[in-house]
């Protein structure tokens, strides 16, 4: 090789070099804005827009860069994304605030600021008729359903008698039969303390959608008490015990708190989304939603991609008692309220929710009330009766923790124990 075809290569070498790290920066920083501006995105201003996102091999034909493909500033995104999201910009005067690619649905999701003084319903009804939008929506806001309320297996953790969902549900008797081993539970919810002496061990991994701050998800209350009724460990010598100590759990944080003081914690579409889709790819058979609001088209699709893969979804009924939004609007999910003397909605499983004793950040304990509680003691029976059959679907568990729910203190509720013996005598009986 001569002198001049050695240096044509080196240049080439340096710029391909160049390239990959520009766009290893790149893709970095577009992950990094994702996660950065979440807490900031305004639901009552921002859009969420989609568009098709097939990934296309690298363009080889004339014209193309000298790596074969001209990046996108797009994390994520193919060629076509990124040139419509460029057209559908500039023609709309919209301001991008994050974005992310969604490979179950097919699409690259955007948050967008309409342009000042537009009306955001009309621009919404005009985003829908452009050919190049997938889909269209307003950002929309969400809230988790609990509210602190204040400042037997012989089991060796001190505070378990002052576990009134897991008394209540007969937790210890079931844990004769069942612990939930093996069975892997996601929470979609705000962060968790992993540092807490009755959860280190029992959350497998974390995935942050909203600030990536560390110190803020271990400082988080509600994923914190979610997590602790569904795993917190059994026989450490320590706190309380969950309903099932050796389910596996990953916590998405899709929730955040704001600077307001007893603000509760709050998520968005985008968010929420951006959770949905990371379990699509994962083999958690439970997915736990202590949350919730206004139905949302785009969290729907995802939703209905979990339960066609058999996951069982488990939602908190929201405080007006409606079965009208996400997600407990979605045939096959699990809706669970607090017990209470009257009546449950059609359908609706009842479960401890009031007082209950779990896990707060900085390693402490306090009572807590909501129906994300009672969501949070159902997805812990049914990893017990995951664990028995695992291949137990989201209808015939619903049936089976309905039909043996048993009276407790003038409330008819779930009752672990009965489930996880029904459910044994039942296979022990099948040919």
């Amino acid at each position: 090789m001569g002198y001049g075809a050695r240096m044509l290569a080196a240049v080439l070498a340096c710029l391909c070099v160049a390239a990959h790290a520009s766009t290893a920066d790149s893709v970095k920083a577009q992950a990094d804005a994702s996660h950065a501006l979440a807490s900031s995105m305004d639901a009552r201003r921002d859009i969420v827009l989609a568009v098709t996102n097939p990934i296309e091999p690298p363009a080889m034909h004339a014209g193309s860069s000298l790596l074969g493909y001209a990046p996108s500033g797009y994390y994520g995104a193919g060629q076509r994304a990124a040139s419509a999201l460029n057209e559908l910009k500039q023609h709309y005067g919209l301001h991008e605030l994050a974005g992310w690619p969604i490979k179950a649905l097919g699409v690259y999701c955007v948050v967008v600021e309409a342009p000042p003084g537009a009306d955001r319903d009309a621009l919404l009804k005009t985003l829908a008729k452009d050919e190049r939008v997938q889909l269209v929506q307003p950002l929309q806001d969400y809230a988790v359903y609990a509210n602190v309320s204040a400042d037997t297996h012989h089991y060796n953790d001190p505070y378990v008698d002052l576990q009134r969902g897991f008394v209540e549900t007969d937790a210890a008797l079931a844990q004769k039969l069942s612990q939930g081993e093996g069975v892997h539970v996601a929470v979609v919810d705000t962060g968790a303390d992993l540092t807490h002496p009755d959860l280190q061990g029992r959350i497998h991994d974390t995935h942050d959608m909203v600030d990536g701050d560390a110190k803020a998800f271990d400082h988080d209350h509600h994923g914190t008490e979610v997590a602790g009724v569904i795993a917190a460990d059994a026989d450490n010598h320590q706190g309380i015990v969950g309903i099932a100590p050796k389910s596996i759990l990953s916590v998405y944080k899709a929730c955040w708190y704001t600077p307001e003081k007893n603000a509760g914690a709050h998520c968005n579409s985008f968010t929420l989304a951006k959770a949905l889709a990371a379990i699509i790819d994962t083999d958690a058979r439970i997915v736990n939603l202590s949350l919730g609001g206004p139905a949302d088209p785009l969290l729907d699709k995802l939703l209905a991609q979990l339960l066609s893969q058999g996951r069982i979804v488990v939602a908190a009924l929201p405080p007006s008692g409606n079965l009208d939004g996400f997600p407990d609007n979605a045939p096959g999910v699990i809706v669970v309220r607090v017990s209470g003397r009257s009546p449950a909605p059609v359908g609706v499983l009842s479960a401890p929710g009031t007082d209950i004793l779990t896990t707060q950040p900085g390693g402490g304990y306090d009572f807590t009330s909501g129906s994300s509680m009672a969501a949070a003691h159902v997805s812990g029976i049914l990893a017990l009766l995951l664990s028995v059959t695992p291949k137990l679907d989201a209808h015939a568990a619903h049936d089976l923790l309905l039909q043996n729910s048993k009276m407790s203190n003038g409330m008819l509720q779930v009752n672990a124990a009965a489930a996880v013996s029904a459910l044994r005598n039942a296979n022990h009986t099948t040919p």
